[in-house]
């Protein structure tokens, strides 16, 4: 996810007349301004997972439903990265930054004003929208803002503050949501009401960042998917691979929650957001951690991971084991989080320098498809047959996807 900054590059970098120090104080401070903004809305887009079981007692309904929540998300997602994700390249940074962290203020407001299930699913899909225009944006803000603060410098320091941002951001919200809704009290309202301070003031803190883009006439297009045709089989199993580790974050966002308290009857919310925590923040430590590893070494790396946490996960709801489960939901976001992280380097290894966005748009699309089709399968599975069967049929599939094209994954990595 750290590398969708690839696809929103095209904007000019706007010269500034203001003293050289003085202009790189000021991107030096917009740059954790966005940062700080990136996290709290990607905050805010998880704060859910640990509330669902709570939408279930009080409305009556079950995972499949759930999960439908969870995927009206993602169709949000897919349907705003393709037609406005790369915008900001044209309109200029801010342009797109506010409106999306209001797009979510706006999906907060449905929350608090609504509880059942259409209301569920239209302020999941409006976060969905915001977090489309959000990610790609803000990681080319951070950056562009880095190399004018530090001119001539790396951009590692822009490479991990987005995916701390990015991914442990995702992590931090449900672990907030969750410790608010197991000890302030009215959990299906206080939550929002702390996200929603936090975001404005978010809004508020992107204003006050310099732009970092000349706003340019273009006629507007959406974003174009291109697949390398001299290498369509392995960019084919670049895609399928990203299908399945984020098949893992959408399980952990929308279903593992009912696991552990219908499965391993733990009912503390606390726990259900330290649980999706464990997962986007071993996730966001794995790519940190291992941004310079090579590429073959990495897809090893994060496919071990990932098939040994997928394992123990489900072991741990046969048994059952609580600590089983969290260690294997660590490490399977571990593997999740380096396994992506190695599907974009094949990707932007495969595609020219002029396609790349177009070749990574493609990635995308199955990795966002990931976060809603298996997961709605398991939710559809677990109204015919037993959760923790589900769960293992879940997790064998997964497993098969990853078996199919992991000779072509690393034929010349």
């Amino acid at each position: 996810m750290d590398e969708m900054s690839k696809r929103a590059h095209s904007g000019v970098v706007i010269i500034e007349t203001l003293p050289p120090r003085t202009t790189s104080r000021r991107h030096g401070a917009g740059f954790w301004l966005v940062a700080y903004t990136f996290a709290v809305t990607m905050g805010f887009s998880a704060a859910p997972a640990p509330l669902y079981v709570l939408y279930q007692a009080k409305d009556g309904f079950g995972p499949f439903t759930v999960t439908l929540v969870f995927a009206a998300y993602a169709l949000g997602v897919i349907a705003s990265l393709f037609v406005a994700g790369h915008v900001s390249d044209w309109v200029g940074r801010r342009r797109v930054l506010v409106p999306a962290v209001l797009v979510n203020v706006l999906a907060g407001v449905v929350f608090l004003a609504w509880s059942a299930v259409p209301a569920l699913l239209a302020a999941r899909f409006l976060s969905g929208i915001s977090i489309g225009l959000l990610t790609a944006t803000a990681t080319a803000h951070l950056t562009e803002l880095h190399l004018a603060a530090r001119p001539g410098a790396s951009r590692t320091r822009a490479d991990v503050v987005a995916t701390a941002a990015n991914l442990g951001g995702i992590g931090l919200g449900p672990l907030v949501a969750g410790l608010l809704a197991e000890y302030a009290g009215d959990p299906l309202h206080v939550p929002y009401l702390v996200f929603q301070v936090l975001m404005l003031i978010g809004a508020l803190a992107v204003t006050l960042a310099p732009e970092t883009v000349t706003s340019t006439r273009v006629r507007y297009h959406p974003q174009r998917v291109s697949v390398p045709p001299h290498a369509r089989a392995r960019y084919l199993a670049a895609g399928a691979a990203a299908l399945a580790e984020f098949a893992v974050f959408g399980m952990f966002t929308s279903l593992a929650p009912g696991f552990l308290a219908n499965t391993l009857h733990q009912h503390s919310h606390a726990l259900a957001g330290a649980s999706v925590f464990a997962v986007f923040g071993a996730a966001a430590v794995a790519q940190i951690v291992l941004a310079r590893t090579a590429l073959r070494r990495l897809l090893a790396t994060g496919l071990g991971l990932l098939t040994a946490g997928l394992v123990l996960v489900t072991v741990a709801v046969w048994l059952p084991s609580l600590a089983l489960f969290l260690l294997g939901a660590a490490l399977a976001g571990a593997g999740a989080g380096a396994g992506f992280k190695a599907s974009v380097g094949i990707v932007l290894g495969l595609a020219p320098a002029e396609n790349r966005g177009e070749a990574l748009s493609g990635l995308f699309l199955a990795a966002y498809a990931g976060l809603a089709v298996p997961v709605l399968a398991l939710g559809v599975a677990t109204q015919v047959v037993d959760a923790r069967i589900a769960l293992a049929g879940f997790t064998v599939a997964l497993l098969a996807i990853l078996a199919t094209v992991v000779r072509r994954l690393f034929r010349a990595s």
